[in-house]
């Protein structure tokens, strides 16, 4: 019994041995390669629509240890990597349902080998939306898990970088925009040298439509968030960094009316009646009607502009009620 004793515990030491250097090689192969992701040819994106309204995210695993790398990439990227989408408040949004059936039922996983050597990179694309249930329009933070070691071993990850993710309301059918949107997308929309008034009615109209780049666009939303003192103070003491993230959630809260409400309320129709400008600064004076089950409310709105490198933008305003009809 005694010999027997003695036979086991040196098996088991061994046993241990194996199995925390099979840990540490795994982790190992996560720590010595980066991750990245970026937006591959981006547009403006809606909610739902993965085959129509794709989100295209280009992905890039590089080695950065002075040995070979070696991994395992699934032909089906879903076996290989996971895209987590988080809102604002850092709530998680669903996996899509085709994601979850994959995943649970008994099938054959094909994959291959790649090997990188130092400071070589793979690269490939996929759409976010294949992954990610995205339903709502708002502002979201995206970000990937890589799987070398395929999703069945997923305690092996590497993370990628964030990426802030803006998906606006379904565009209307009837919504054809008279507004500069050169072939839906947002990078080629830029302000334009127009004039105090104008800038002021294609900003109402794009909320009207729901189109919120171009409601953006001559918004000076820095000036708008620093109306709060505290925001103000906050803003000011923060870093560049936390300074965009500020500003990408205060769009987001107007984008969903939480803040501003009469800045994001939608008029039924609307009259400039008199606009008054220098060099500089001016105002744009607009009566604004809102309509409601059983009477219309009626509205004086004051826009406060001022002209920066040519370009007129909205930076205050003020709101008189005049009563209902």
């Amino acid at each position: 019994m005694k010999r027997k004793f003695l036979v086991i515990i040196p098996f088991l030491a061994i046993f241990g041995q194996i199995a925390f250097s099979q840990n540490k090689a795994d982790a190992s192969l996560a720590d010595r390669m980066s991750v990245s992701i970026k937006y591959y040819d981006r547009t403006m994106y809606y909610p739902e629509n993965p085959d129509t309204n794709p989100i295209f995210v280009h992905i890039s695993i590089k080695n950065n240890s002075s040995e070979t790398l070696r991994f395992k990439l699934a032909d089906d990227r879903m076996f290989s990597c996971d895209f987590d989408a988080f809102t604002i408040k850092n709530t998680q949004l669903p996996q899509t349902e085709n994601l979850i059936s994959k995943r649970t039922t008994n099938q054959t996983v094909y994959f291959r080998e790649i090997s990188l050597e130092t400071g070589e990179e793979y690269s490939f694309i996929e759409n976010v939306k294949d992954y990610v249930k995205i339903a709502e329009p708002s502002i979201y933070y995206i970000e990937l898990n890589f799987y070398p070691e395929l999703y069945k071993s997923k305690y092996i990850a590497k993370t990628s970088n964030r990426l802030t993710l803006e998906i606006r309301p379904s565009p209307k059918a009837a919504s054809s925009s008279v507004l500069p949107v050169k072939n839906k997308t947002a990078e080629l929309l830029k302000p334009e040298e127009i004039s105090p008034d104008k800038v002021v009615e294609q900003t109402i109209i794009a909320r009207q439509k729901s189109l919120w780049d171009q409601y953006f666009l001559y918004l000076d939303v820095e000036a708008m968030l620093l109306k709060n003192s505290a925001q103000k103070r906050k803003y000011n003491a923060v870093s560049a960094e936390e300074r965009n993230r500020m500003l990408t959630n205060y769009k987001a809260d107007l984008m969903q009316a939480k803040i501003e409400n009469d800045i994001v309320a939608v008029p039924e129709q609307f009259d400039i009646e008199r606009t008054v400008y220098t060099k500089t600064e001016g105002t744009v004076t607009v009566t604004e009607w809102f309509k409601y089950p059983n009477y219309r409310e009626k509205k004086s709105y004051v826009y406060k502009v001022r002209q920066r490198e040519g370009i007129w933008q909205i930076y205050d305003y003020t709101v008189t009620n005049l009563g209902t009809e």
